[in-house]
């Protein structure tokens, strides 16, 4: 079952600035006439709608779902991540470990992780939505030397939620600082046995073409040598032993492989 402070988060995205519910009064139950008592519908409706705009999903994905997610031809790779993503939602809460969805550029990660954080919402469970290379930027730029304030107040939501998609793992150049950061993330949720879905473009195992453009350095990884960099392929290089050694632990493994969609449909 979702736990006590994740239903006090859902509770509070609902009753803030909202009336209360005629139906059941608030309860979430209400008492149908010869029937007995039932989930009210409409705050079943109400409580997904408020918790799916908390979970951040940028508007690019904001038609990502189950139903529009392409429609894959035979039982491929493709046809198996839709699978295990479906599976993840309808058996939830009764999961106990994350997804790890690999693939090259193009393949729906992306789509799937946000069409799974929208069907655990519509179940009434909080969750966040974090690009890993905007949410490092964030902390750095958040940072204070003295109070540490700013950045705590950035890492809290991502402490917290019940659910968190963390989309593009590894793009970022990893610089020791970058590295740290994440283990104390990642950690942090796999010690509060929180739920978490990854997305990358980097496999456990160096593929013949490389995975996608290296990105442009951020401004705190300036000083890391390009030549380094692009020797980097897997995944463990891009993140360290040790926190794939902990993904293991929080994740199941969802390799996929395909065309670029995007190419696809150009």
């Amino acid at each position: 079952m979702p736990s006590e402070s994740s239903s006090k988060q859902a509770k509070d995205v609902i009753n803030e600035g909202s009336a209360v519910c005629p139906g059941c009064f608030g309860t979430g139950v209400k008492i149908v006439p010869g029937k007995g008592a039932k989930i009210c519908d409409e705050c079943q409706q109400r409580t997904g709608d408020s918790l799916l705009d908390a979970a951040r999903i940028p508007l690019r994905y904001a038609d990502c779902s189950f139903s529009t997610f392409r429609d894959p031809k035979g039982t491929g790779s493709i046809y198996w991540a839709l699978m295990k993503a479906k599976m993840l939602v309808n058996e939830y809460p009764a999961v106990e470990k994350g997804l790890l969805l690999m693939g090259s550029v193009g393949v729906g990660k992306t789509h799937l992780a946000v069409s799974i954080l929208k069907g655990l919402t519509a179940k009434g469970v909080p969750g966040l939505f974090c690009e890993f290379g905007s949410l490092l930027k964030q902390i750095q730029d958040s940072y204070n030397p003295i109070s540490q304030t700013s950045e705590l107040r950035v890492l809290a939501p991502v402490y917290q939620a019940e659910v968190l998609v963390l989309d593009e793992l590894g793009s970022t150049v990893p610089t020791d600082w970058v590295r740290d950061t994440m283990y104390q993330i990642i950690n942090k949720r796999y010690n509060d046995r929180k739920l978490t879905i990854f997305t990358t473009n980097y496999f456990d195992e160096v593929r013949a073409e490389p995975q996608q453009p290296e990105p442009a350095p951020r401004t705190f990884s300036r000083k890391a040598s390009s030549e380094k960099i692009r020797g980097m392929t897997t995944l463990e290089d891009r993140i360290g032993t040790r926190l794939r050694s902990r993904l293991y632990e929080m994740c199941n493994v969802v390799e996929i492989e395909g065309d670029d969609y995007r190419k696809i449909q150009r």
